[in-house]
């Protein structure tokens, strides 16, 4: 999933805020005003009453396209994996265009990073790093889905806006890290092979593959890291292999097979969500999470017959979950979810009308 830059820890922090936001493309130079324009300007506290978090990561994905959601557990503390607290960043103090004298943001990186895998870049002055932000350095890829970014004394910063903390975080690339989430669905069919209709809406429900992770403890779509070099599909599709059909353990004729069916799976019907900056709990003023999520729809359910569910890598567990506003996953997943209920006309809120309604924990 996260191709090691989910750095390890022994504590490891679950940050279970209600659905998350995703943001629109756009230049970092005027990325900001428009999404602001319903933002609080002040914050909320945790039942702990230690740490805070911006009062709109409390009432994110009402139904509202995310560009109207934007940046709200990339302020969360403590940060994940960690006991950092981050600098308090009011919704007003995110953009980059309002000046802030004082703003003094808290510098972290984890160890894992510093330690130099092979998946993170050199710390900036290194003698030997020299990054070409902005392009494709070699066969690491600096751009941004979201267009150019700023980079200040030799930093990259985030198109987004103030996070509250400086350094890298749990990401290993400076800038953008490169994920991809593969979003595979079908529709619920009852014991005759009819699909299922909600019996309030009338909607035909759809089901997506869920895997709970393990760094966390969160359900999310199956999706990590694309590598180095790796093409877009490619690391879809191995992703999903490697979490929810645990392909790294296969072998001989196994892998063979599954290799077969993922091939045709992977050659249906699909669209991309969503591509672009991530409202990820790891990014820093000068590291974030960008993703191209994919939705490949299995329409009559039969090539995902032909490929048992079986957890693996990052994965803990891994099934079929009916797609309604009731889910509760990880970062920006439920946005991701519901905007392909709403492209394919499936079933996604039993009170359309009636506005917000919390998200549930996944029954496992």
């Amino acid at each position: 999933m996260a191709r090691g830059f989910l750095a390890q820890t022994v504590t490891v922090v679950s940050l279970t805020v209600t659905f998350s936001a995703v943001t629109a493309r756009s230049s970092y130079c005027r990325y900001l005003p428009p999404l602001f324009q319903s933002a609080r300007t002040h914050a909320i506290c945790s039942n702990s009453g230690r740490h805070w978090f911006p009062i709109n990561a409390a009432r994110m994905s009402c139904y509202k396209h995310p560009k109207e959601n934007l940046h709200n557990k990339a302020r969360t503390s403590p940060y994940p994996g960690s006991k950092v607290e981050r600098s308090e960043v009011p919704n007003d103090k995110v953009d980059w265009l309002t000046k802030w004298e004082d703003y003094s943001p808290v510098e972290y990186t984890a160890r894992s990073v510093l330690a130099g895998p092979q998946w993170a870049d050199p710390e900036i002055g290194d003698g030997n790093f020299s990054p070409k932000f902005n392009e494709k350095d070699g066969q690491v890829e600096r751009r941004s889905q979201n267009g150019t970014y700023a980079v200040e004394n030799g930093r990259p910063r985030n198109p987004v806006g103030r996070t509250g903390i400086a350094g890298r975080g749990l990401l290993g690339r400076w800038g953008p890290n490169h994920a991809a989430d593969p979003l595979i669905t079908r529709w619920k069919r009852d014991g005759s092979g009819n699909k299922v209709a909600h019996p309030f809406s009338g909607r035909n429900i759809l089901q997506f593959i869920a895997i709970k992770r393990k760094d966390c403890g969160e359900w999310a779509i199956p999706g990590g890291m694309v590598d180095p070099g790796e093409k877009l599909s490619a690391a879809l599709k191995r992703e999903f292999g490697e979490e929810a059909l645990n392909s790294l353990q296969k072998s001989g004729a196994d892998k063979e097979e599954l290799e077969k069916q993922l091939n045709k799976l992977f050659s249906q019907d699909h669209f991309v969500v969503y591509k672009g900056y991530v409202d990820d709990p790891r990014n820093t003023d000068n590291a974030w999470m960008e993703t191209e999520a994919v939705n490949y729809h299995d329409e009559s359910g039969e090539t995902m017959d032909n490929l048992p569910l079986e957890a693996g890598d990052d994965a803990g567990k891994v099934k079929w979950v009916d797609i309604s506003e009731k889910l509760k996953l990880y970062a920006s997943h439920a946005d991701f979810v519901r905007m392909v209920a709403e492209k394919r006309e499936a079933h996604w809120s039993e009170h359309p009308d009636l506005g917000c309604h919390g998200g549930a924990e996944i029954k496992e």
